[in-house]
């Protein structure tokens, strides 16, 4: 076992002192004396599978690589639709595989190539900052659909999505932007409810553009299904698109997979490849090509830790704050517009409690009186989090 194994096999090895040093953005931006816990990173040590890949490369050659031809899948397509087929039972094409530095780039060249100006994109609220903003700034219209909590979970409302999409007040949709497991409430779309988006999506000829970045972070009881496997008519008008960021801790990195089952969208991709929407690195490739064969074991104890935290995290917040259990992620969106505190709640929990928050506001008008709380980092570190929140709080 490597050391970086070893370290991990004590998930409250690590301490605010160790943790403070780093100079990644999470940590970075805290305050002296604030503890972070905003931005979508985790705390743990790197899969000892994914730094000997990375180390391995840096050993070997760091020239130009031989893969630049994306036009059977590149270096990743095999390796991302065995993986889809293990994980997910979803026999991903991978030929159809293209790379892009993240979700949100991939995303938007996705949008620029399949829609026209003007067209409207359908997307469901809150959602995470860039999407939306990301829509506009391309010409897009977002049309927004929210996410409603109702009988003690978070549902999503088919027919006002259907409004949106016919254009009854605005602009009709071309696309749909979905994201599943849906970030930031951690809500898992079951299987009637795909069918039933599915469904709207065949009626009205829609380009759906999937986000399942943190399919793999799903927790039990919940299974995840990839909108592409519910049919081979919705594979082929869907582009699905995913990366290591969260499940492996590899956002600084920059490799996103995009599996374009639409095939005028993937032509036209490939008519614009090389310079134009840059290229990821070798040292991207061989990290998420790493994560994805060898660091399983890895995430099955991060997975483990991952469960008794949200646990902790429902089960010690002040009852005034209300949150339903995330079925995936490491994130809590913590409704507390019972505080009356009159202000963001994130200012207010980082100067009262000093711990850093995601204010819910980024993430639309839906989330105004929310924070997202990031709750992968180690327990003793998760109760020194709690405990301030509650003592700001009065608890």
């Amino acid at each position: 076992m490597s050391a970086g194994a070893a370290e991990w096999t004590d998930p409250d090895s690590l301490d605010i002192a160790s943790l403070s040093r780093r100079d990644g953005e999470k940590w970075a931006v805290a305050k002296d004396g604030v503890l972070p816990a905003w931005v979508a990173d985790m705390d743990f040590p790197i899969a000892p599978a994914i730094r000997e890949a990375v180390l391995r490369r840096v050993d070997t050659d760091l020239g130009y690589p031989a893969w630049y031809d994306m036009s059977e899948g590149g270096p990743l397509g095999e390796v991302f639709a065995r993986r889809m087929h293990r994980r997910h039972g979803f026999a991903a094409d991978p030929t159809h595989v293209r790379l892009f530095t993240d979700i949100n780039q991939a995303m938007q060249v996705v949008l620029q190539l399949g829609t026209a100006p003007g067209d409207g994109v359908a997307l469901h609220t809150p959602v995470c900052p860039p999407f939306e903003a990301t829509i506009g700034k391309l010409g897009r219209v977002p049309r927004t659909v929210p996410i409603r909590l109702r009988e003690g979970g978070w549902r999503i409302d088919i027919d006002r999505l259907r409004d949106e999409v016919m254009g009854r007040q605005g602009p009709p949709c071309r696309a749909l932007f979905l994201v599943n497991p849906h970030n930031p409430t951690g809500r898992v779309l079951r299987r009637d409810e795909l069918l039933e988006i599915a469904a709207l999506a065949v009626e009205h000829d829609l380009l759906v553009v999937v986000d399942e970045v943190h399919a793999d972070l799903v927790h039990p009881g919940h299974r995840h299904i990839p909108f592409a496997s519910l049919s081979d008519e919705i594979a082929e008008r869907t582009v699905t698109l995913t990366s290591g960021s969260k499940t492996f801790n590899l956002a600084g990195v920059r490799c996103a997979v995009a599996h374009i089952g639409v095939k005028a969208v993937r032509e036209a991709v490939d008519d614009h490849q090389g310079l134009l929407f840059g290229q990821v690195s070798a040292l991207a490739v061989d990290a998420l090509k790493a994560a994805w064969t060898g660091a399983d074991g890895w995430l099955d104890q991060v997975m483990t830790v991952l469960r008794r935290n949200r646990d902790t995290v429902v089960e010690h917040l002040p009852p005034q704050v209300g949150c339903v259990l995330p079925e995936a992620t490491y994130l809590a969106w913590l409704d507390c517009r019972a505080l009356g505190l009159g202000e963001e709640p994130s200012d207010f929990f980082a100067r009262e409690a000093k711990v850093l928050l995601m204010p819910g506001s980024l993430f639309g008008s839906e989330g105004e009186g929310f924070v997202r709380l990031n709750f992968a980092t180690p327990p003793p570190v998760l109760a020194e989090l709690l405990r301030r929140i509650r003592g700001a709080l009065g608890c």
